[in-house]
């Protein structure tokens, strides 16, 4: 998906591209946002395009799916990651997608981003994404699905598109509602960023790995002679402490709260609970798009059931429904255009939102329109 790159100003560093003496092949274009890279037998993609934490624009899609197509055939595995040490992907650049309008192009972006989302998550050989610094919608996209994702004490992982008047979307309709007991739901309504080991802790990275080893790690895998030896090599350097998970004190809460029928259900929960946890949640999500809250709380309990490509069609039949008409252009306005964050949210209580209003977000497409996978 994507998300908020402009709210994260930070500066950046330019770290080694490769610096693995087993890459034989130079990459071909110093100035590309994508370097696709290649040795005789690993593939890797890094993203890169430090100054605007390594967002995703659609060039940058076309390239990365490419690249993987090739690899998919030819290579024994893949690496991702990103250049810089703040950020792997802060998202897509939705500032460009939404002052674009529903225009082909915008389609495409999300038509493009989200087949590479189901490119990753049936991808036949290892997917190793190093998920170092902020990670949210797009670079999450990038990540989740594969089969191995590696944070570091600098991973800041969070999916706000809620805050933003969009949902959680690159596949969070799949991968959310399969975390612990309610966390996906918890995060997917109120944006909730997760920090370092705790990514690992509630199932959204598979590994930990201190950044400060990435280089070593990376080195072992670009040269190890085969990638039956990932899993060991990965375990080797892996090495979360026995700190608990952040939210372990809220769990049964977050349990409670989040088991209901509806977000003004959840709400009420909230209330009832009364809690200074419960206090700042109901303060969170009463910033966020009600449209929103409700269009995510019908995603994930359908996503629930559903396969990725199943979710991503039916991502990308809502995406498509708010690039024409609802709280997404108010929400980037507010926050990244703007940045007046005080967006005008329509309607603007949970109660106008009806449900024939949700149900508009889900429905079919016209058959030349429809993502097909």
């Amino acid at each position: 998906m994507v998300i908020q790159r402009i709210i994260y100003a930070f500066g950046h560093r330019t770290m080694p591209l490769l610096g693995n003496p087993h890459t034989t092949q130079a990459i071909r274009n110093m100035s590309t946002e994508v370097l696709a890279t290649e040795s005789s037998d690993k593939g890797m993609i890094i993203l890169n395009r430090p100054k605007a934490l390594n967002a995703i624009n659609l060039e940058m899609v076309r390239k990365i799916y490419k690249h993987l197509k090739k690899c998919e055939k030819t290579k024994s595995l893949m690496i991702i990651k990103g250049t810089g040490d703040k950020s792997f992907c802060a998202g897509g650049d939705v500032r460009a997608v939404v002052e674009a309008g529903p225009t082909e192009e915008s389609k495409n972006f999300f038509r493009e981003e989200y087949a590479t989302n189901a490119l990753i998550g049936n991808y036949k050989i290892p997917y190793i994404a190093l998920i170092d610094g902020i990670t949210m919608g797009g670079g999450v996209g990038l990540s989740v699905h594969g089969k191995y994702r590696v944070a570091t004490e600098r991973t800041l992982f969070a999916m706000p598109e809620t805050a933003i008047g969009l949902f959680p979307d690159v596949g969070g309709s799949y991968f959310l509602p399969r975390l612990e007991g309610k966390i996906g739901l918890y995060l997917g309504l109120t944006g909730f960023r997760l920090k370092g080991e705790d990514v690992l802790k509630a199932g959204i990275a598979t590994h930990f790995c201190e950044s400060s080893k990435l280089s070593d790690l990376e080195s072992a895998l670009l040269n190890c002679p085969d990638a039956d030896e990932v899993p060991e090599i990965l375990s080797k350097f892996n090495s979360p402490s026995a700190k608990p998970f952040v939210l372990t004190p809220q769990m049964e809460q977050i349990n409670n709260c989040f088991s209901a029928e509806s977000v003004e259900e959840i709400v009420e929960n909230l209330k009832k609970d009364g809690s200074e946890w419960a206090t700042k949640t109901l303060q969170t999500m009463s910033k966020m798009s009600p449209t929103s809250l409700k269009v995510t709380f019908r995603q994930l309990e359908l996503g629930s059931k559903l396969s990725l490509p199943q979710c991503l069609n039916m991502e990308y039949r809502m995406v498509v429904r708010h690039l024409e008409n609802s709280d997404f252009k108010e929400g980037v306005r507010a926050l990244l255009i703007d940045k007046d964050q005080k967006p005008n949210w329509n309607p603007t209580t949970l109660e106008a939102v009806t449900e024939e209003r949700v149900q508009s977000f889900f429905a079919k497409l016209p058959d030349t329109e429809e993502l097909k996978l």
